[in-house]
């Protein structure tokens, strides 16, 4: 999978003669245009009718139980970008989160550390090389993964390969059936707002790309970007 991402990032930066004259964050437009429409496909021949079947099949409490698992132990990654980014207080509570809901919370089941007052913190290793240094890079669409930029492409890589869990898992079978069960679970919580971005937006591509790189940048500086940047 690695190594996979890397020959695809190279690959597109061999691309950068098609670049469009549009928005300088987004110089591959053309590129990440056609593989948004393909991921839109898949999204609409496969990935939204799983959603809704789950959605209609899972009572609520199956649904939320799920979420929080997955959550959960989205947490370690969480936690090791903390270390990584030297937030010592965002560590202790996080590390305090995955204690409380993997033991008393049953694995995850329940997320009995926000019911303590432990906010759920949200921090990857794209917005761990931000804080190194690494500078804004051009947007990027990946097929299946989606938005991205060339940062966060590197990021994913080292989030899904090294600090994922489910990836310490043996059995090839569980494993796979675990991520599967986590991106259905992931759509299904994105169905109500999917819809209204297709319902409201004009350009789904330019809204998705737009929403996604103000995002990030917040995430980065943690709510706080430059004043030159805003």
């Amino acid at each position: 999978m690695k190594t996979i991402k890397l020959a695809l990032a190279s690959a597109l930066l061999l691309l950068g003669g098609c670049a469009s004259n549009g928005d300088p964050r987004d110089p591959l437009e053309p590129l990440n245009r056609s593989i948004h429409a393909f991921n839109e496909t898949v999204d609409r021949v496969a990935m939204k009718p799983l959603a809704e079947a789950y959605r209609a099949v899972a009572p609520q409490f199956v649904e939320t139980g799920v979420r929080n698992v997955f959550s959960n132990l989205g947490d370690v990654g969480v936690l090791a970008n903390d270390l990584l980014q030297f937030k010592g207080a965002d560590a202790v509570s996080d590390f305090m989160r995955l204690a409380f809901n993997s033991t008393f919370g049953l694995f995850g089941l329940l997320d009995v550390a926000s019911e303590m007052g432990l906010r759920k913190h949200e921090e990857d290793f794209g917005q761990t090389l931000g804080k190194w240094g690494v500078t804004d890079s051009p947007y990027l669409v990946l097929p299946f993964f989606g938005p991205s930029t060339f940062r966060d492409t590197v990021g994913l890589a080292v989030d899904n390969n090294y600090l994922d869990p489910l990836r310490r898992v043996d059995d090839m079978g569980i494993r796979n059936r675990s991520a599967f069960a986590r991106i259905v679970s992931r759509r299904a919580d994105l169905l109500e707002a999917k819809a209204a971005v297709d319902a409201a937006a004009l350009d789904g591509y330019e809204f998705t790309r737009d929403i996604y790189l103000e995002r990030r940048r917040a995430q980065v500086y943690d709510g706080r970007p430059p004043r030159s940047e805003e």
